[in-house]
């Protein structure tokens, strides 16, 4: 139940409201009084460990009370004794959840695993409690029979619960909601498990340098961040890499030391398929076992075909279609990559076969070779503070919207930073904290979250508390941390996020989650800008002298920029097509293999032996955790609507077009999911989007 009970650890976007209570509680507990702090953002400096519980258990008695009045009113169902009360009941629930979760990934530790544990049956037992309550939708039915005179939003969130109720197993008969409960919690469970497992064993792996030599070839930055990371770990004098990406990549792309490479890349490809404590194997096939049974159980064939009828994509062949489509000109362009890469093998007078721990290494060679650039030229142009200012430029120049540091605001993390944002007539907008650096109580990746989510509240509107949380190069003591390319783009899509959620305006929360393959448009968009010469203009400035990143790197940037799509693109459809193809099963056998179903259904693809999908099964967090579930295809699905819409700017001739910036601000990032996705996309474009674009982006047309 998406607007009922928040299970927000693995979902990009949170939801999230104000307070709860006038009063200071009594106990001291933060959650049960109102919030007292600027914007009145969560007091995250008096949030102890001890309140959570508590808080979370008073939300879901307070949330029951609220639904036992609406069961019991004896007036009859209408919109607002009804829909729009169950919309805003579990307003502590909600409080609660959006910190607990969103500090869970970005700053968890064995106290919140542990109660994250304790807490999801009961948590998962109370959305059942709700959404399997018999009277409670014979009022919504009755409501949505005889809805009365609403407006549009008020009937799409008449239509969303209505569905949100039957697809939560309402009209099953009682035995089947009993098992539909059952089968709820087992999900939630192990969803949470696999997780918890993934994060620990990323954070078990060391590859520890003793020897000055092994580190021929990797850049200054990566390995005074390693001797930071080892002096911290009580080893100085040796040099300590990760499985964090900003460690394990570029070791990947830069080693000399081929062995040291191979180490790492199978550390990193194992993760969760290592046979112990932490070993998801078995989890995915009880997950995928209780998924299919759910799926069948509300009378579809496969869990993929009851994920993706709320979606865009609709069914699971409209998916496949769309990745099939570009998976042939992805695997020529990989087989080109990959003779490039055998070239350079033979410059170095070496004879092996290249292998996955070889690609980086030896695709950056050929890369150097054809365009003449070594990415750490771009680095020291890099500087995360001016990126993240060229991040809000391009945002102001869109918008018109303003960005001030706070520092009067308690933060999430010391790491984090807080600013407050203003729309172009100066009203407030939100507060947007942002979070850089990996630690080993961060969950690894990028995403943007939400500690409040924009409502109204007695008909005047709650502004968002918004949070961009990154896993970046973290740089030595006293130095800058100097961003790849990759890193930069990362900030400007995250960023887009951000807009997304600061921009929307809705009453119900019931109508603010658009589809999860749409979900990535307005993020994808963002990258556009990221790289364009007038940007890069803007905030690409040497650390040390201040100089404008010169004309002609930025050109070989360019010429370069689809050099390694073939790699790129092959990875994630490997990873798009793996989700699918688990989830489009009508069987799941009781002694199944995960590992050698992965190697099987790729390999009839083809998928060459030299690129792992970029989730393997064991560590594929999108989709065994929970959030992208059959709909990992959601990046490319809404790449082909970003790619179309970045079209709208260019062939206005201005990539700031203001025209065309208000149209989407208004069709796209305001209305949450009042329209449905492919309305919103045509009301912006005048036209469906096409898929050329998107090929001609990545170089693959």
């Amino acid at each position: 139940m998406k607007h009922i009970l928040l299970a927000a650890c693995a979902v990009a976007i949170l939801s999230g409201c104000g307070s709860q209570g006038k009063q200071a509680d009594p106990t001291g507990n933060p959650f049960l009084s109102e919030y007292t702090t600027p914007f009145q953002v969560p007091p995250f400096d008096q949030i102890k460990m001890e309140h959570y519980k508590p808080a979370f258990l008073q939300g879901m008695e307070e949330q029951q009370k609220e639904i036992d009045a609406i069961v019991n009113n004896p007036e009859p169902a209408t919109f607002q004794n009804t829909i729009a009360a169950l919309d805003q009941s579990g307003a502590l629930l909600r409080k609660v959840s959006t910190v607990f979760y969103g500090l869970k990934s970005a700053n968890t530790n064995d106290e919140m695993d542990a109660l994250s544990r304790e807490l999801s049956p009961l948590q998962s037992k109370h959305s059942d409690d709700i959404a399997l309550n018999e009277k409670l939708f014979a009022r919504i039915k009755a409501v949505y029979e005889n809805p009365g005179d609403l407006d549009k939003e008020q009937k799409k969130l008449l239509e969303e619960t209505y569905k949100d109720f039957v697809r939560g197993g309402a009209n099953l008969d009682a035995e089947s909601q009993k098992k539909l409960r059952e089968l709820n919690s087992e999900i939630s469970m192990l969803q949470l498990t696999f997780g918890q497992n993934m994060q620990k064993e990323t954070n078990a792996f060391q590859l520890i340098v003793d020897k000055e030599e092994d580190l021929a070839g990797l850049p200054q930055n990566l390995i005074a961040s390693a001797a930071e990371t080892a002096k911290e770990a009580g080893m100085e004098g040796k040099w300590i890499f990760t499985l964090h990406n900003p460690s394990v990549m570029p070791f990947l792309q830069y080693a000399d030391n081929r062995d040291l490479r191979e180490k790492i890349f199978k550390g990193y490809i194992n993760r969760g398929n290592n046979g112990n404590e932490y070993d998801n194997k078995e989890v995915v096939r009880k997950l995928l076992k209780a998924r299919l049974e759910k799926a069948k159980l509300m009378g579809y064939e496969n869990y993929a075909s009851f994920a993706l009828e709320v979606r865009m994509a609709k069914t699971p062949d409209a998916v496949y279609q769309l990745l099939d489509q570009i998976w042939t000109p992805t695997l020529s362009k990989a087989k080109e990559e990959l003779a490039d890469i055998n070239a350079e093998i033979k410059k170095d007078g070496k004879t092996f076969t290249a292998e996955g721990w070889d690609w980086r290494y030896y695709a950056d060679r050929a890369k150097k070779a054809k365009f003449d650039l070594d990415e750490n030229q771009v680095r020291p142009y890099l500087k995360l503070e001016n990126v993240r200012d060229g991040v809000f430029y391009v945002a102001n120049k869109l918008y018109g919207i303003t960005f001030a540091q706070l520092d009067n605001l308690p933060l999430p993390h010391p790491d984090a930073q807080a600013f407050e944002c203003k729309d172009k007539d100066g009203s407030h907008l939100g507060v947007l904290y942002m979070d850089f650096f990996p630690r080993a109580s961060k969950k690894g990746g990028a995403w943007c979250g939400s500690y409040r989510s924009q409502t109204y509240k007695d008909g005047k509107k709650v502004a968002p508390v918004v949070t961009v949380v990154c896993n970046f190069t973290k740089p030595a003591a006293g130095q800058p941390a100097l961003l790849s390319a990759d890193e930069a783009n990362t900030l400007f899509h995250e960023f887009g996020h951000a807009l997304h959620n600061l921009f929307k305006d809705v009453h119900y929360y019931g109508v603010a989650s658009v589809p999860r393959d749409f979900v990535e448009l307005p993020s994808q968009i963002d990258e556009h800008w990221a790289f364009e010469p007038e940007v890069l203009n803007v905030y690409a400035k040497h650390y040390q002298t201040g100089e404008v990143i010169p004309a002609g790197l930025v050109e070989k940037m360019d010429k370069s920029g689809k050099y390694g799509q073939g790699f790129a693109t092959t990875e994630y459809l490997a990873a798009s097509l793996l989700d699918m193809d688990y989830h489009v099963l009508k069987e799941v056998p009781d002694d199944m293999d995960v590992v050698q179903f992965e190697a099987e259904t790729l390999g009839k693809r083809g998928l060459l032996k030299q690129i792992p999908s970029r989730y393997r099964t064991t560590y594929f967090n999108h989709t065994m955790g929970g959030g992208y579930t059959a709909g990992y295809y959601s990046y490319i699905w809404a790449e082909v609507l970003d790619c179309d819409a970045y079209e709208a700017y260019k062939e206005t001739g201005d990539i700031f077009n203001q025209e065309v910036a208000e149209k989407f601000r208004k069709y796209i990032l305001t209305p949450g999911c009042i329209d449905d996705a492919m309305d919103m996309y045509v009301n912006f474009r005048g036209k469906e989007p096409g898929i050329d674009p998107l090929l001609k982006n990545r170089g693959l047309k």
